[in-house]
């Protein structure tokens, strides 16, 4: 039986809050391109509302086991900042719709930017051979020979 009177529980980006700031922060935009002054820096508030936005995108079962989560979070952050200036408040009311657009795509990027790498280093492995990679001076360890197998077994596949 649930409750008629369930809370919900509060978004972690106020949609509303996040557009206001938008908006003041379009006008400085355009105040400091009329006097030939620079650009001026996202405030604080934006810039968490960035953050906040690529963590919680980052947490998504289809973001959360990658060993670079980190570099994608950043690169989420950094290409909302780069398009900050294509958000137009006329046509649209919802910038965490938006931003997190970005946000999903740059994962996407660093995911295939890691692939290509990861790609690439398997080839200078297998080309380089493996008895190379895997040469030991000195002492070896027992655990040795079962990464080595295991490695040339996933190059296989």
């Amino acid at each position: 039986m649930r409750k008629a009177n369930s809370k919900k529980k509060p978004h972690y980006v106020d949609n509303a809050e996040f557009l206001n700031h938008i908006i003041k922060y379009k006008r400085k935009v355009k105040e400091a391109e009329e006097s030939g002054k620079a650009k001026p820096r996202v405030n604080n508030y934006i810039g968490s509302c960035f953050l906040k936005i690529a963590t919680h995108l980052s947490y998504r079962p289809n973001f959360i086991n990658y060993m670079y989560k980190d570099d994608m979070v950043c690169d989420g952050i950094e290409n909302c900042i780069q398009y900050i200036d294509n958000f137009d408040p006329e046509k649209s009311r919802n910038p965490f719709a938006y931003f997190t657009q970005i946000v999903y795509y740059a994962f996407l990027r660093r995911i295939a930017k890691e692939k290509r790498q990861m790609d690439i280093k398997d080839k200078i492995l297998e080309k380089s051979g493996y008895d190379h990679v895997f040469s030991v001076d000195g002492e070896v360890n027992p655990d040795y020979n079962q990464i080595k197998s295991r490695v040339e077994m996933n190059t296989k596949r």
